[in-house]
């Protein structure tokens, strides 16, 4: 598998002992009579955050939220279920509620697994980690300082950092292994200005 792989391995699977086995396994149990395609759906998001005004932090947080979906489909019917536990019973109880959707018809297999090709559009590294906490304040103070020195009429600066790392992971009946790692980072600053008594944004 591709360094992507490893990474978002790393990130989704690891920390709660899923295995390539387990994806594979629940994929058998989404895969039951008059079922003809199923597939999981990985995905994991953590964001920074930080905001500046008028040269003090007023707000910073930390977010992560993760689940796995699981779709399972028969002929015009579809079947979603999903959890936001990465943990094996979880994920078999998706599966097992996805191929609720049909009780007939013959069983399929779940092929073996091919990686998938995906045109990368962004870099692997993580945003979150890129810079110290005191880097990412000194930034924010940075902005607010040279936004007061461009005009004498600037009364009110707002700044704000935000990163952010999505990986997903994609396995599916028909042998499907992808995925895919998502960085943003998105800086703004905001000013306001006077001038003889008239603010503006």
């Amino acid at each position: 598998m591709t360094d992507s792989y490893q990474q978002v391995a790393q990130q989704l699977l690891v920390p709660t002992g899923l295995t390539e086995a387990d994806m594979e396994a629940a994929l058998a149990i989404s895969m039951g009579k008059g079922v003809d395609y199923a597939d999981l759906y990985f995905q994991q998001s953590r964001q920074e955050n930080w905001v500046l005004e008028d040269g003090i932090i007023k707000d910073g947080g930390y977010h992560i939220e993760q689940g796995v979906g699981v779709r399972a489909c028969s002929g015009e019917k579809t079947g979603f279920a999903y959890s936001d536990d990465l943990i094996l019973p979880a994920l078999n109880s998706a599966a097992k509620a996805a191929r609720a959707i049909s009780r007939q018809g013959e069983s399929h297999s779940v092929q073996a697994w091919k990686k998938t090709q995906v045109a990368h559009f962004y870099g692997s590294e993580d945003p979150l980690a890129s810079l110290s906490v005191e880097q990412k304040l000194t930034l924010l103070q940075t902005a607010d300082q040279v936004a007061r020195a461009a005009d004498p009429k600037v009364i009110q600066v707002s700044a704000s950092l935000v990163g952010e790392l999505d990986t997903i992971l994609i396995a599916a009946s028909d042998g499907t292994l992808a995925t895919d790692i998502r960085p943003l980072i998105r800086m703004s600053v905001s000013v306001i200005v006077e001038s003889n008594g008239q603010r503006l944004c």
